[in-house]
């Protein structure tokens, strides 16, 4: 619900800072298809069979982060991309060096209002965590419904898409290359007569 909140205000001021959102449209991302298929397999691991064979749930959710850089890395030189690298990544340190969990405080769980469930959880109170300040320990505020955790990473990722939109729907549109000179004189020049 955060994230849907911060895209909707990210959206509201676009046109209200001069941006103009059509250009949007204009963003060719590559290997789109991976991505989509990287947040099936999320979705598979921690809410459709989150009962599945701890090792094989590990693995599977360790190469979606895996998927996810290669389709960041082909996109780098979109605006913002490096930024949710960079978020991307400390989520991702943190889940591989925690057994496939990304480690949380056990006060954000509670102000979250999120129980502990049976089977793989992608991200939960671990006994001995590594780099927990990287984890889930903020909460989205308490005016929002639908409260959620969020870590470092979660809002680094935040800026980079904020950077990104900012960067594409501010941008010039594309002006074309200018004629050369040689050509512009070409053009310009009028048929002499040939005497007979």
């Amino acid at each position: 619900m955060f994230l849907g909140f911060c895209a909707l205000l990210i959206v509201v001021l676009v046109p209200l800072t001069g941006g103009n959102l059509r250009r949007l449209a204009e963003i060719k991302l590559r290997w789109v298809p991976l991505a989509i298929a990287a947040l099936a397999v999320q979705v598979f691991v921690i809410t459709i069979w989150p009962a599945m064979p701890h090792p094989i749930a590990v693995g599977l959710h360790l190469a979606t982060y895996a998927m996810l850089a290669a389709v960041v890395w082909v996109n780098r030189a979109v605006p913002g991309m490096i930024v949710i690298a960079l978020g991307a990544g400390a989520n991702a340190l943190a889940i591989a060096l925690n057994d496939g969990t990304l480690p949380a405080s056990a006060r954000a769980l509670r102000e979250a209002g999120i129980k502990p469930r049976v089977g793989f959880q992608n991200s939960g109170v671990l006994s001995h965590p590594h780099l927990s300040w990287l984890g889930d320990i903020m909460v989205t505020p308490s005016w929002l419904p639908l409260r959620n955790m969020l870590s470092v990473g979660d809002l680094v990722l935040l800026l980079g898409a904020v950077i990104l939109v900012m960067r594409v729907t501010h941008s010039a549109p594309p002006v074309a290359d200018p004629p050369s000179s040689e050509s512009s004189v070409a053009e310009c020049a009028e048929p002499v007569a040939q005497p007979v």
